[in-house]
């Protein structure tokens, strides 16, 4: 038998370590569940598996996501081709997944998640970056939203937008999910499904405006050879070598890349690169929030209504080093590339909406 490369070794230690914690989670909890019992299941030591994750929870972190990631669309799936029919299908896919009675709570790897807003809540450190998470879900939601019902606007801004709808959607759904948690039997999912359809209908005074000018893009020419990357959202590579807008967010700024989907030209490509300084604990979860929204929108919103906005999750932060971007979650830099060079750049708050709205000018050919 061949041997083992570090890398492949490592990938394998981690997957050992992985598939024993799925097993502790669903046999007795995230609570109840510890680091050696899961050393032992993995037969290794408490420092291999510590050497891999950080703690407990980056662990509980990591196969949550891992579970999202291994998620298809059922085939009896219908997408809907309105906003009622869509956020109908929406709330259909995520309430099947709540719990109806105790033992339902429990017991099975499907209701492993139900603790996961608990452990966020515990601790003031995740709440930013998890709210953050959330305000781009809601773009993205809305995003798809509005292509199944463009807004309607004469003025060039303000731009009408579906954000607070989606985000009102959203605040239901979890809502739910706490209740099904805490009060198994409490939530009659039908009723959720009726009443996330009936937002469709609500008109909310919900606008985009410009935000105040900030950082500004300047001219530049640079290389750029970044490695590959996955979109958790759509499951498909990104092209960040194309031609377009490259956003780079810490966690901590997420809710500014509207403003670079906005004032973006149409047609106009726009990737959103997420890093973190708590890469072992932040990026799982980050890779969980955006997988799990990711497999609701498949089964509900039909390809062309899907969000031109590309996610990336650099938990490596190989992405970044590549655009020599610090990693950090107060992180906000914005790049232009055309043919496979950077053109213009722009760095520090509002560097997103900056580089996005100055349009893109010619280059001289080389």
């Amino acid at each position: 038998m061949a041997r083992l490369s570090r890398a492949e070794a490592q990938e394998r230690t981690r997957g050992k370590i992985l598939a024993a914690a799925r097993v502790e989670f669903t046999e007795r909890g995230y609570r109840a569940a510890r680091i050696d019992d899961i050393a032992a299941r993995a037969e290794l030591t408490r420092g291999a598996v510590y050497s891999n994750f950080p703690g407990k929870r980056a662990l509980y972190f990591a196969v949550l996501a891992d579970l999202a990631a291994q998620v298809t669309v059922p085939a009896h799936a219908r997408p809907g081709g309105t906003p009622k029919a869509a956020l109908g299908a929406f709330a259909r896919s995520w309430v099947t997944r709540l719990p109806l009675t105790d033992h339902d709570v429990d017991h099975g790897p499907d209701h492993l998640g139900l603790g996961l807003t608990a452990e966020i809540f515990a601790d003031e450190r995740l709440r930013r970056p998890f709210r953050q998470l959330l305000k781009l879900d809601a773009l993205l939601l809305a995003l798809a939203l509005e292509q199944l019902a463009p807004p309607v606007s004469a003025a060039p801004v303000p731009v009408a937008r579906l954000v607070r709808l989606a985000e009102t959607v959203l605040t239901t759904l979890h809502g739910a999910s706490q209740l099904a948690a805490t009060a198994p039997g409490f939530v009659e999912p039908f009723d959720v499904v009726s009443a996330c359809e009936q937002l469709a209908g609500l008109t909310f005074s919900d606008w985009w405006a410009p935000p105040p000018v900030g950082a500004t893009s300047r001219p530049v020419d640079e290389p750029w050879a970044p490695p590959a990357a996955t979109d958790p959202v759509r499951a498909e590579p990104v092209p960040l070598r194309e031609d377009g807008v490259v956003v780079f967010l810490g966690l901590d700024r997420l809710a500014a890349v509207e403003d670079a989907v906005r004032a973006a030209p149409a047609g106009t490509p726009v990737s959103a690169v997420l890093v973190t300084g708590a890469p072992g604990e932040l990026a799982p979860l980050a890779r969980l929030v955006l997988l799990d929204l990711g497999n609701h929108l498949r089964q509900s919103f039909p390809g062309p209504a899907w969000p031109r906005l590309r996610v990336v999750c650099d938990a490596s932060g190989d992405i970044a080093t590549a655009a020599g971007v610090p990693v950090d979650d107060a992180t906000e830099t914005a790049l232009r590339i055309d043919r496979g060079r950077v053109i213009r750049r722009a760095d520090g708050p509002g560097a997103g909406y900056a580089l996005a709205r100055s349009g893109q000018p010619a280059r001289s050919s080389r």
